[in-house]
């Protein structure tokens, strides 16, 4: 009998253990938290929940259930989550990450990974803080399976994000690297796991794991507070080691703050010239020439907007303000395919995003200028404001150079910019830039010369899924110079005007498709908008003629498509490929010429007229982009690339130097587009003596269709332009040597480029022949060139900064004799720049001091006080000649011949 009522006893357990755990529920919640849905669980039920509350943080729950068991529910709702959950009886433990088993799984006796049951994983590292579980556990046991990880790296300082961190799994040959947002997502196996990141400027970090299935995992990283004073060209070795493209250099604001340069600003763009294979063609020049390209064939971008000007005052300043400005990427070679439109480089600049957390910012005040950049958080840890001003007062500096001319203009300029960043949510960021510059000058008392810059431009990052990700971006940019001249005889006063504006849409999609293969592909589009310039008299009893210029119009378009291809662990190669297209539009009146003879009055046989938009012609360009590294080791690699470009607009100057009153063309029915082809190598090795890095780069170029002009042309306001254009071939060739040093108290780089431009304009007919058809030297050849950039820490406050530049100099058109026909007397000019002026050499010096290391206290100041051009040399400008009393005369003319000294106080708050 006893044994029988145990028996029944025992049989009734059952019975009402299986009724609990098979109790229907009908329930439903809307728009609930997590905790609420559990207390109207338990509200209708006997069910007691027993969890951690953090655990239920940003769970909002909308789901109805008729009829459905526990279980069923419990799965629904934690479903997207990392909780499980366990029933006993009328208990209901929640569990994060874990899984209570409560009964040996179907596998458990199969053969086995050394995870062998996750349950010991677990209890081996309960007590370590530094551990962190990813996914969510289900209840049977992997052996080979791998789950994807995805987060963000952020800097610790001010949540920014880290882009090109590495990130790797400690002890497997499995790695992957940040992009520009500080994103990453890698495979990683089932169970225990050591992530380790690295990035340039900051300490190592490394995170135990145990991972369960997908999941995410942020991490933060600390500066390395002693690399902030170098001069360095921060996180290059990290990328360039990745990549395969050749001819990138990144430079970093902040590291290039102890450079002396003129006036004491830092100044990013000028910090580039030290870079081997770019070049300007002198002080003061607002231009570059990069790998033996002219000016217009770079493209420069400020938040994906197109900057058409990148100078104030004459060049001696670029239009960045330093302390908005984030980093450059340079890419004189290797061009990736999403970029397009220019045949030499492309200037990607970035500027900062604001600070997230707490109102921040920084300044400095100098002899010519003053800067300032505020930031501060819209809603804490999701949207931020970055605002910028910067000004000049440099009337004073121009009365005491030696320049005549230049003795008695004056000028001024200032640039704004504003951004705004917000993170939507974890799949969706928000970026807008705003960004205007001006300026202003006076050569003479009746004349005032203004040109300005307008950009703007607003990015939408969406992440489809830990694979795909899309970035949709949209922009505007306008330049524009007016020039008002109002001499005293107001009949000869009048305005001239010149403005090119464009609008550009763009969608690039990043595609990892495996281990191996990372794809990007997208499309852009670009409507250009050009007024080539209007001539108007001012007063209504000019003497002048109004002139106005018939106005271009074209659409540029593309599609393009890039391979990352990592074919083994040593040879990595990239595959890219760019459908160019572009259409000049209407309305327009293009002038008919007979074919095969020269553009002139005389061969014009007729002219067509196009509508409103109508298409007038269609050029088409195939682009093709390879590169690819092979790694003999982990410190030696080289580097080939080849890249295809075409270029529908064209810079029209007959300048030396690019000047802000030069004007722009599109191509048309009579001229036409530019295309470039460049071949290069380069051998990389990072020595073990001294953290030295050492690159050498070679290069071949070569270009067609590129614009040069007749002798005596007339480029403003001239309506038949195309008659006093030439084009022609281009070649370029040069190797490049960059020593680098990025850590110690001696720190900096060392570059020198050996290199070559040359043209050639040839034809059947004479009047379109320049040095009888032969290659000839470009204006900006300079087959020698030299830099050094070098700092040494004295302290952590005191530093000692020095940069020297050789350069060979350009070359030149000299007079070399007379000659008289038809009873008057000329000048005989040698060949097109077959003579030079004389070479280029400047040092400059600093002294950097940087206030007391304190962390509480206002703000941290910085100070440099530098000399430019120490050794006074008075490098030539410009030469020019005059004939006076029947003989020609050659002068010289220079901007600086003395030393320049000037201190600069920086602060950071």
């Amino acid at each position: 009998m006893k044994y029988l009522n145990l028996l029944i006893l025992f049989f009734f357990v059952i019975i009402n253990c299986f009724s609990q755990t098979n109790k229907k529920l009908s329930v439903e919640f809307n728009n609930l938290t997590a905790e609420q849905a559990i207390e109207k669980i338990e509200s209708i039920s006997d069910y007691k929940f027993y969890f951690e509350e953090n655990w239920l943080k940003n769970i909002v729950i909308t789901k109805k259930f008729e009829q459905e068991t526990i279980e069923t529910i419990l799965k629904s709702i934690f479903q997207e989550t990392n909780l499980n959950f366990f029933v006993d009886n009328n208990k209901i433990i929640l569990t994060q990450n874990i899984y209570i088993q409560n009964k040996l799984p179907d596998n458990f006796f199969k053969p086995k990974n050394t995870i062998s049951t996750k349950t010991s994983v677990v209890n081996k590292f309960q007590n370590d803080e530094n551990l962190t579980l990813i996914g969510k556990e289900t209840g049977e046991i992997k052996n080979s399976d791998t789950y994807v990880i995805s987060g963000k790296i952020k800097n610790l300082k001010n949540n920014s994000p880290i882009a090109n961190a590495t990130i790797k799994i400690k002890n497997k040959t499995i790695t992957t690297s940040t992009n520009e947002n500080g994103a990453f997502s890698i495979n990683v196996p089932y169970g225990e796991n050591t992530i380790e990141v690295e990035a340039s400027g900051f300490l190592k970090t490394s995170k135990k794991i145990i991972v369960f299935s997908d999941g995410k995992l942020d991490l933060d990283l600390s500066e390395k507070i002693n690399q902030l004073k170098e001069v360095v060209v921060k996180g290059k070795r990290n990328k360039i080691t990745r990549a395969a493209i050749t001819g990138v250099t990144t430079l970093e604001a902040e590291g290039i703050k102890n450079i002396p340069v003129v006036f004491g600003e830092r100044d990013i763009l000028k910090a580039a010239l030290t870079i081997p294979g770019i070049k300007t063609t002198g002080e003061g020049s607002a231009g570059f020439n990069v790998r033996g390209g002219k000016e217009d064939q770079n493209l420069i971008l400020l938040d994906n907007a197109t900057i058409y000007n990148p100078a104030h005052f004459f060049g001696f300043f670029s239009a960045l303000n330093p302390y908005t400005t984030n980093k450059i990427d340079i890419y004189k070679g290797g061009i990736p395919s999403y970029f397009g439109g220019r045949l030499s480089s492309v200037f990607d600049i970035s500027s900062k995003n604001g600070n997230l957390e707490k109102i921040s910012g920084e300044g400095g005040i100098g002899p010519v200028t003053s800067n300032i950049s505020l930031s501060t958080p819209i809603i804490k840890k999701k949207a931020s404001l970055m605002i910028g001003g910067r000004g000049t007062y440099s009337d004073w500096i121009l009365k005491n150079l030696k320049n005549e001319r230049l003795k008695k203009s004056q000028a001024s300029f200032y640039d704004l910019i504003a951004k705004y960043k917000h993170i939507i949510n974890k799949n969706n960021d928000l970026e807008a830039t705003v960004y205007f510059s001006n300026d202003k000058y006076s050569l003479s008392s009746d004349s005032l010369f203004n040109y300005k810059n307008k950009a703007a431009s607003i990015s939408w990052k969406h992440n489809f899924n830990d694979k795909l990700k899309s970035d949709l971006n949209i922009s505007t940019s306008d330049y524009e110079f007016n020039v008002d001249y109002n001499p005293q005889e107001n009949i000869k006063s009048f305005n001239f005007n010149f403005k090119i504006s464009e609008s550009q849409a763009t969608l690039k999609l990043n595609h990892s498709l495996n281990e191996k293969h990372k794809l990007i592909y997208g499309i852009s589009s670009k409507l250009y908008n050009i007024n080539p310039g209007s001539f108007t008299p001012i007063s209504n009893e000019s003497i002048l003629k109004k002139i106005e210029i018939q106005k271009e119009k074209g659409l540029e378009s593309a599609a393009f498509i890039t391979d990352n291809y990592k074919v083994t662990n040593k040879l990595m190669v990239d595959i890219g490929l760019r459908y160019s297209t572009f259409i000049p539009l209407g309305s327009s009146t293009q002038r008919i010429y007979e074919a095969g003879l020269p553009l002139s009055e005389s061969t014009l046989i007729g002219e067509k007229n196009f509508g409103q938009n109508e298409s007038i012609k269609t050029f088409t360009g195939l682009e093709p982009r390879v590169a690819l590294k092979y790694n003999f080791n982990d410190k030696l690699y080289i580097k080939a690339g080849y890249d295809k470009s075409f270029q529908y607009i064209h810079l029209l100057s007959n300048n030396t130097t690019q000047s802000p009153t030069d004007t722009w063309k599109l191509s048309d029915l009579n001229v036409k587009p530019q295309s470039g082809e460049q071949y290069s190598l380069g051998i990389f090795k990072n020595l073990d003596y001294k953290d030295l890095e050492l690159s050498i780069e070679g290069y071949y170029k070569k270009s067609q269709n590129v614009l040069d002009y007749k002798v005596g042309s007339n480029l403003i306001l001239n309506d038949k332009l195309e008659t006093v254009l030439l084009q022609g071939e281009g070649k370029s060739y040069g190797l490049e040597v960059l020593i680098k040093k990025q850590t110690g108290k001696l720190n900096g780089w060392i570059g020198y480029t050996y290199s070559r431009s040359l043209l050639k304009l040839d034809s059947e007919f004479n009047d379109e022949k320049v040095n009888n058809g032969e290659f000839f030297a470009s204006n900006f050849d300079k087959p020698h060139d030299f830099s050094a950039v070098l700092n040494y820490k004295f302290t952590k406050r005191y530093s000692f900064s020095a940069n020297f530049i050789y350069q060979t100099g350009r070359p030149i058109t000299y007079p070399i004799g007379k000659y008289t026909f038809a009873n008057a007397e000329y000048t005989l000019y040698s060949d097109r720049n077959k003579f030079r002026i004389p070479d280029y050499y400047r040092l400059d010096i600093g002294v950097n001091i940087e206030g007391n290391h304190k962390i509480k206290k206002l703000a941290h100041s910085f100070w440099n006080i530098s000399i430019y051009n120490v050794l006074g040399r008075n490098n030539p400008y410009s030469i020019f000649f005059i004939t006076s009393e029947g003989q020609v005369k050659g002068y010289k003319t220079s901007i600086f011949n003395i030393p320049i000294p000037t201190i600069t106080y920086n602060f950071k708050f």
